[in-house]
């Protein structure tokens, strides 16, 4: 489907939610992107991340160990993509946007493509959320129904039990399959991929076998077929799990809408921002622990709303934004913990695998 056309209200609420963050900033003399706690975080990431590859490549350990360190290495792909990666896609890692740049393809290093994220994710997903059919982040193939104007099949019914087992593959189809999809289709889901340059190509192929280098036929020669398959599959099953985890809980959760466009007009009923808040949930906030290791992505709706702050700053101006959006009488939504909201998810998934429980939305 073509992508639609958001309603303009002449009291905009998004007007008033940037005016009160950025009298934030304004008044407290800050810059909106990262500083040096994220410098140091996103240092300390990269560099662990380093150390367990040398020492699973080249100082094999024993096998209780590696597999421990493969799982431990698959939550920091993760949260180098969230912390660093995330940021620096955004723009908003840093002021000069050579530094977002390089953070931004620390994605590539890790064996997925920057250019395609960017579209799939900062130029679709931000901007039509939870929309069937241009959304590419709720279209995850036949085996799972996240949205109900997607076709329910009978099996869908046991989707809430082995959606994990799906989640786990997330990231090794995203780099050997997905990326490919979109290469070779020229679309991100039923979207047109914009025209890549040549210096694109370049990058997209020279990291693709950076990859299968440094990833697969390296391990291979070091430590056998057979161990690094098994450690393979470890960290990718542990980094899979956590990515989509944190995405799936932003937006596919009980609470959150999945807004049709009126037609013909091909337009939404809500304005951007009131759609951002229908669409999008945040989790344990309160918890120091997952918003350090998420990079902040538990507050996706801050993150939703002004997606060029950085993460850094999401605890201080969810304050504001809870408090405007109070004050305004629009909605807000917010898991107390993670637990919660994974239980939201998976009512969500079990709900919509139910012939005779199809969510109205």
């Amino acid at each position: 489907m073509s992508t639609p056309k958001f309603a303009a209200p002449a009291v905009s609420v998004y007007s008033e939610l940037k005016k009160r963050v950025n009298d934030y900033f304004k008044n407290n003399n800050l810059s909106p992107t990262g500083n040096v706690h994220l410098y140091i975080k996103a240092a300390l990431l990269i560099l662990s991340y380093i150390a367990i590859y040398i020492h699973l490549v080249f100082y094999t350990p024993v096998a209780w160990l590696a597999i421990a360190e493969c799982g431990l290495f698959g939550l920091l792909t993760a949260a180098i993509g969230f912390n660093v990666m995330h940021d620096g896609a955004h723009g908003s890692f840093s002021k000069n946007s050579r530094i977002n740049m390089l953070a931004a393809f620390t994605l590539d290093f890790l064996g997925a493509s920057s250019f395609m994220w960017n579209t799939k994710h900062n130029v679709i997903h931000h901007a039509y959320t939870n929309i069937e059919g241009v959304d590419d982040d709720i279209e995850a193939g036949i085996l799972l129904r996240m949205a109900p104007q997607q076709k329910r099949y009978g099996f869908h019914r046991y989707q809430y039990i082995y959606f994990w087992l799906l989640y786990g593959l997330l990231y090794i189809t995203w780099v050997f399959y997905t990326d490919y999809k979109k290469y070779f289709s020229s679309k991100v889901g039923q979207v047109p991929l914009k025209k890549l340059k040549l210096r694109d190509h370049i990058i997209f192929w020279f990291f693709k076998a950076f990859h299968l280098l440094l990833y697969v036929l390296l391990p291979v020669y070091m430590v056998g077929f057979g161990s690094w398959l098994i450690g393979f599959l470890f960290y990718t099953f542990s980094s899979g799990i956590i990515l989509s985890l944190v995405f799936q809980l932003a937006h596919v959760v009980k609470e959150t809408k999945f807004p049709d466009p009126i037609l013909p007009a091909n337009k939404m009923e809500d304005e951007w921002a009131i759609h951002q808040l229908k669409t999008t949930a945040n989790f344990a906030t309160s918890n120091r622990i997952i918003t350090w290791w998420v990079g902040g992505l538990n507050f996706q709706v801050e993150h939703h709303l002004f997606p060029r702050i950085s993460h850094i700053h999401y605890p201080a101006i969810n304050v504001i934004i809870k408090k405007a959006c109070a004050d305004l009488g629009v909605p807000y939504i917010e898991h107390s913990t993670m637990r919660s909201a994974i239980s939201s998810h998976v009512a969500h998934l079990r709900n919509l695998g139910q012939p005779d429980r199809q969510m109205a939305r």
